[in-house]
């Protein structure tokens, strides 16, 4: 008797079909129809306080939310390296962006999530072994999310004799993140952030190089979302010029690369609400964001 059709690398093809695209994650951020792709990678790159986290959770949300509110109902893994997720933050925004659903939908949201943490480059590379069989179980899952992957370059440098050395357990995790895109077709958004912090405008064009991470990563890297911080706008309290109230809002500033598929550059802003990330139009990019390109 034949037993073709169930053998484990019919199984493997099955999977790769039920896997979602995210190319519409977000039309706001990226270019028009060019989202990410099944298989492809967004580096989210930026100095501390520029949005990076907020924007991670308002992707994240897009990914687990039901259909009927707008997601895209995929599972999402969660690589946490900064020890930064906040549960109740990342509730929130879910809860805002449901429309005040019951509790039933938001723990349906939440158990199309993974967290992982991860202290050490050494760990990190343990997780990304055993994420094949995660990945093998649960063939809704599109998405993995790492914040951030530059999070052990300094512990590294400090253990390592040379520059080879210290790039070795991250090229090696490149390596097998580039196992998990070809074999599982999932996509995938990492944070970075520049060496040299406590700038809060756009990056310098040495930092923009990202030559801190190794040259097996930057292979990986398909589109990149570089975050930047504006000066804070001045605007009427709940959008009456009327009111005599006024409301500072912070506004971060998005410019969107990409080097497959649709080709070409966006740049997108936005403010940090209750509700999670709210869109806001730009009539032109900030003059100083030229230092990026």
């Amino acid at each position: 008797m034949c037993l073709y059709f169930n053998t484990p690398e019919s199984l493997l093809f099955a999977r790769l079909e039920a896997r979602r695209c995210l190319k519409d994650v977000e039309p706001r951020l990226f270019a028009d129809d060019g989202g990410p792709d099944r298989g492809e990678v967004v580096e989210v790159y930026g100095p501390e306080g520029t949005g990076k986290t907020e924007l991670l959770y308002h992707l994240l949300c897009r990914c687990v939310l039901p259909e009927a509110a707008g997601g895209l109902e995929v599972d999402v893994v969660f690589v946490d390296t900064d020890y930064s997720l906040d549960m109740f933050r990342l509730a929130s925004v879910l809860d805002s962006g449901s429309a005040g659903s019951d509790d039933a939908v938001l723990r349906s949201c939440l158990s199309r999530l993974l967290v992982v943490r991860c202290s050490s480059s050494s760990q990190l590379l343990l997780t990304l072994h055993f994420l094949e069989t995660t990945l093998s179980s649960r063939p809704r899952a599109a998405l993995l999310l790492i914040d951030s992957i530059s999070a052990f370059y300094w512990s590294d440098r400090s253990e390592a004799a040379s520059v080879a050395k210290q790039e070795e357990k991250l090229s090696r995790c490149s390596e097998l993140l580039g196992r998990l895109l070809r074999d599982y077709r999932i996509t995938i958004f990492a944070t970075c952030h520049p060496i040299r912090r406590g700038s809060n405008g756009p990056p310098s064009s040495s930092e923009a190089d990202r030559s801190h991470l190794c040259r097996a990563w930057q292979r990986l890297v398909t589109h990149r979302l570089v975050c930047s911080r504006q000066e804070a706008q001045h605007n009427p309290a709940n959008g009456d010029e009327r009111s005599g109230e006024q409301r500072n809002w912070q506004v971060f500033t998005v410019h969107c690369s990409s080097w497959t598929g649709t080709r070409g550059s966006r740049v997108s802003s936005f403010r940090v609400t209750d509700g999670g990330v709210e869109f806001i139009w730009t009539p032109r990019p900030p003059p100083d964001l030229s230092a990026v390109l």
